[in-house]
C-alpha cells in the first residue's frame, strides 16, 4: 500500500510514549488512512523518525504508542500511516537469528529486508478445526515426563517467584524437547538473562533451529505487548506451512501484563483489579489460544512463565492464567512441585504412546511421597514411627533426589526404570497394591540390573 502523508495541527496530550494527535487530511475520505493496530511512522523536524502503532481512534484524534518514546516530538512532526499492521519477518532465514522487540535482528547477521513478513494478532484457528491432543513432547525433566507429561498443542505456565531459576529451567527444556522448532519470547528481561538463553542455546547446539524474540528491560515498554504475538505469528507459519511441530517458551508474562497496565493507564482507560485493565483475561487468551494441532500440519505448544508477586497465586495474571491454560508446573524452592503441578491432557498420552507401566507407576510414587510427607511430619513432632514410616523417609529423600531437582536429566523410560528401582530399594512388592502383572514383569529382582540398563549393555 502506498505510504500517505498525513500532517496534524497540534498535539493534543503526550503521556509516557503515548501522544494523541488531531488529523488534518491531505483529501478527502481521511478517515480511512488511520485503522486501529495499524503501523505509524513519526518524523521530527529534524529528520529523525520514531515508528508507533495505532491504539485508539476517535472520529479525527488518534492516540499513537510510540516505540522509542516521545522524547524529542514536537508540533511540527509529520506522521506516515503504513497501512497494515506490525508484521514479523517469516523465511526458513530466520532460524538462528535474534530479534528485538520491533522485530528488528539484533545479532548482525545477513540482511532480511527482503524476506517475506506476516502480519502478526491474527484470530485463532477455529476449535472445531482443530485435533484432539495426542502426542507427547519429551522433555527429558522427570518431573514433567513422569508425572505431569506435556502434550503437543498444550498451553500451560510454570508459576514461580522472584529468584527462582525459571529461566535456567526453561531453557533447558527448549533444549532438550523433542521439538522441530524452538521460538523464544523475552519480555522485560535483563541483559544476564537474555544472555543465559542465548549462550545456553549456543552451546547446546540447538541454535540452529531456535528463534529469538527478546525485549530487554531498558527497551520500551510497548515492545513487550508485541513480543508474543511476533512470537506466535512465526510459530503458525511454520506449523501450517511447513509442517513443524513448534514449542513457543515465553518468559515473563506477568511483565506483559505489566506492560499492558502501564499502556492502560497511559490511555486514561478505568483500571480494575489491582490497577489492571478489565480485559486482562481477554488479551492473555488471545495468545494462549494460538496453541494448535492442525490438522494436516504441524503444531504450536506454548509454555510460559508466570511470576507470581509475593508468591500469591490469587494474583490476577496467574489467576486469570489458571482459568485459560491446561494445567500448571509449580516452581518453588528450585524444584517442581508435585501436588501444585497438573498437567489436563496428560490422560491422552499415558498409557497409550507412552509403556504400560506409566499411569501405575505415576500414581504409586506420588501416593508413597505423599505418605512420607505424613512421615516426616510425624518424625518432626517427636511421634513414634513404625519400620514403615522409616521406609518412607527413606523413600521421600531417594524421590527428591533423584527426581525433583530440576537439573536431574532422563528419558522417560529410565525414569520408569529407576522408579521401580526406587520402590525395590524401599518397599516390598506386596506393598506396591500395583498391578501383579505389572509387578511380575518390571519390578526387579535382588541383584537384577534395571531393564534400560540391561537393553544398553
Amino acid at each position: 500500500m502506498t505510504q500517505t502523508l498525513i500532517r496534524f495541527s497540534r498535539v493534543l496530550e503526550i503521556v509516557g510514549d503515548i501522544m494523541r494527535i488531531r488529523l488534518e487530511a491531505v483529501g478527502e475520505g481521511h478517515s480511512s488512512l488511520a485503522r486501529f493496530g495499524d503501523l505509524a511512522v513519526v518524523e521530527n523536524a529534524d529528520g529523525n523518525s520514531s515508528m508507533a502503532q495505532v491504539i485508539g481512534l476517535d472520529r479525527d484524534v488518534v492516540t499513537l504508542q510510540v516505540f522509542s518514546g516521545t522524547k524529542g516530538l514536537s508540533t511540527r512532526s509529520t506522521v506516515r500511516f503504513l497501512g497494515h499492521p506490525m508484521q514479523a519477518i517469516y523465511s526458513p532465514n530466520i532460524l538462528g537469528r535474534v530479534f528485538s522487540g520491533a522485530g528488528d535482528p539484533l545479532d548482525g547477521g545477513p540482511d532480511l529486508s527482503a524476506d517475506p513478513r506476516v502480519e502478526i494478532g491474527g484470530p485463532s484457528v477455529n476449535p472445531m478445526r482443530r485435533l484432539l491432543a495426542s502426542r507427547m513432547i519429551r522433555t527429558d525433566v522427570p518431573m514433567i515426563d513422569l508425572f505431569n507429561c506435556l502434550v503437543e498443542s498444550q498451553k500451560i505456565p510454570i508459576f514461580s517467584v522472584a529468584g527462582e531459576p525459571y529461566n535456567a529451567f526453561l531453557s533447558r527444556i527448549g533444549i532438550q524437547a523433542d521439538a522441530d522448532v524452538v521460538i523464544f519470547g523475552g519480555m522485560g528481561l535483563i541483559f544476564d538473562d537474555y544472555y543465559l538463553f542465548r549462550t545456553a542455546f549456543e552451546d547446546a547446539g540447538v541454535f540452529g533451529r531456535t528463534i529469538m524474540f527478546v525485549n530487554q528491560a531498558s527497551d520500551p515498554v510497548v515492545e513487550r505487548l508485541l513480543v508474543p504475538d511476533m512470537a506466535l505469528a512465526v510459530a503458525e507459519r511454520f506449523a501450517v506451512e511447513e509442517g513443524k511441530r513448534v514449542l513457543v517458551l515465553l518468559t515473563d508474562m506477568t511483565a506483559f501484563a505489566d506492560a499492558m497496565k502501564e499502556v492502560g493507564v497511559s490511555m486514561d482507560q478505568v483500571p480494575s483489579n489491582r490497577g489492571y485493565m478489565g480485559d486482562l483475561y481477554s488479551q492473555l487468551a488471545r495468545r494462549y489460544e494460538k496453541a494448535c494441532d492442525y490438522k494436516g500440519a504441524g503444531s504450536v505448544t506454548i509454555l510460559s512463565v508466570t511470576t507470581m508477586p509475593g508468591d500469591d497465586v490469587t494474583h490476577p495474571v496467574p489467576d486469570n492464567t489458571g482459568y485459560i491454560t491446561e494445567g500448571q508446573f509449580y516452581l518453588h524452592n528450585g524444584v517442581l512441585d508435585p501436588f501444585g503441578s497438573l498437567s489436563r491432557l496428560k490422560q491422552h498420552v499415558i498409557g497409550k504412546v507412552t509403556r504400560e507401566d506409566h499411569a501405575q507407576i505415576m500414581n504409586t510414587m506420588i501416593r508413597f511421597y505423599s505418605e512420607a510427607r505424613d512421615a516426616k511430619q510425624k518424625q518432626a513432632m517427636a511421634f513414634e514411627l513404625t519400620a514403615h514410616d522409616h521406609r518412607l523417609l527413606k523413600f521421600g529423600g531417594l524421590f527428591r533426589e533423584r527426581f525433583m531437582d530440576i537439573d536431574v536429566s532422563m528419558t522417560l523410560e529410565k525414569a520408569l526404570d529407576l522408579s521401580w528401582q526406587t520402590l525395590a530399594e524401599c518397599f516390598a512388592p506386596e506393598e506396591l497394591l500395583m498391578k501383579q502383572s505389572l509387578i511380575d514383569k518390571y519390578f526387579p529382582a535382588k541383584g537384577k540390573p534395571l531393564a534400560s540398563s540391561e537393553a544398553e549393555a
